[in-house]
């Protein structure tokens, strides 16, 4: 019985050292495809954002906060590229600036103030404080086990 179970897991063993190497093939493809996908989308928004606008005449700051939303995420998009690792931050810098645009639009339409804008500027406050908070773990907190110049590219995040 003690044989049976040696050979199963030297099976097993066989069959993971064939199969991971295809496994991990898929994931990075499919990495790179979504990556690239969620790149060109990005680049494509712009472009028609930024043809509207000339169409237009004129570029309006929600306009400009728009392309402002579409550089973080296509910088967003060549760092994950780049290192593998999600810049964190972007993701709030991409709210902040929605939130921003959300404010100026409602600020413009609604002739009276009312709770609605302070409910968009805590929620602005608050992510600016996430933002804090995560670079100060970053530079205070980071992987021991990190060589410096990972960790200068860690302290991206």
């Amino acid at each position: 019985m003690g044989d049976k179970t040696i050979i199963e897991e030297e099976s097993a063993r066989r069959m993971r050292a064939l199969v991971d190497p295809v496994g991990h093939f898929l994931s990075e493809a499919f990495h790179f495809l979504g990556l690239f996908a969620i790149g060109g989308a990005t680049v494509w928004s712009a472009v028609k954002a930024f043809i509207a606008m000339s169409e237009k005449g004129h570029a309006s700051i929600e306009d400009l906060l728009l392309l402002f939303i579409y550089l973080e995420i296509g910088s967003m998009v060549g760092i994950y590229f780049r290192t593998n690792h999600m810049p964190v931050r972007f993701l709030l810098y991409v709210g902040i600036t929605a939130l921003t645009r959300h404010l100026i639009v409602y600020v413009q339409t609604d002739s009276v103030p009312d709770f609605g804008v302070l409910i968009l500027a805590g929620g602005t406050l608050i992510l600016a404080l996430a933002v804090l908070v995560i670079r100060y773990a970053t530079f205070h907190y980071s992987a021991p086990d990190l060589n410096p110049s990972a960790r200068h590219s860690k302290m991206a995040d």
